[in-house]
């Protein structure tokens, strides 16, 4: 059975990608919560050798909790496309180098399905993940995982988001997640019944699992 957090509990963000943690904020407002990120606390990044989402998440969120003796929260997500087998999956921060630069990512992923003849929306299929983790000092960990399936599109619109966002369309809209305000790309509040980012997904399941509404 999930572990239920309280207002009273301090909680740490276990990211240092401050477009993640900002989103994370975002969706842990209405909660109340004492918040900390593993970046304002100069927590050490663990080496996430993981081969799912999921273990990477957990790779985080233990290390955090380790580390501070809190509870901590930690998101792993990414782009898949499906003509890419997958690609960046996982992978997808690392895809942007070691200067974090999502333009180069989305321009590899480009040249990568170009040279695969993907020009047509139905050979472009794409889809984000975000995997939550909610880790304990004493090892106890809770998983959820949400996604969004959509379409890869060329040339990145938006300015908005962050990471792979400008070149993602989610399925039955017409602008990319970088065009969408962050209320728009959550698409979810606290006891709201739909939810459209693949992050507020899995926020959405953590939130009914694991805090009091």
């Amino acid at each position: 059975m999930a572990r239920k957090l309280t207002a009273e509990t301090p909680l740490v963000v276990a990211s240092h990608n401050k477009g993640k943690i900002r989103e994370i904020r975002d969706l842990l407002a209405y909660y109340g919560l004492s918040l900390k990120s593993a970046d304002e606390l100069d927590l050490p990044e663990p080496i996430e050798d993981g081969d799912t989402f999921e273990a990477n998440a957990k790779i985080k969120a233990l290390a955090a909790a380790t580390a501070t003796g809190l509870p901590s929260l930690a998101d792993d997500s990414g782009f898949a496309v499906e003509a890419l087998d997958g690609d960046p999956g996982i992978y997808s921060a690392r895809w942007a180098g070691p200067d974090k630069d999502f333009a180069l990512a989305m321009r590899n992923v480009e040249e990568k399905l170009q040279q695969k003849g993907a020009t047509s929306p139905k050979d472009r299929a794409a889809k984000f993940v975000a995997v939550l983790c909610l880790a304990w000092p004493d090892g106890h960990c809770d998983l959820f995982r949400g996604e969004v399936e959509g379409e890869c599109v060329w040339p990145p619109r938006g300015d908005k988001g962050f990471g792979y966002d400008p070149v993602f369309q989610p399925e039955g809209y017409d602008i990319t997640f970088g065009e969408m305000t962050s209320e728009q790309k959550h698409g979810w509040k606290p006891g709201g019944e739909t939810a459209l980012s693949h992050r507020s997904r899995a926020f959405k399941l953590f939130a009914e699992a694991c805090l009091a509404q």
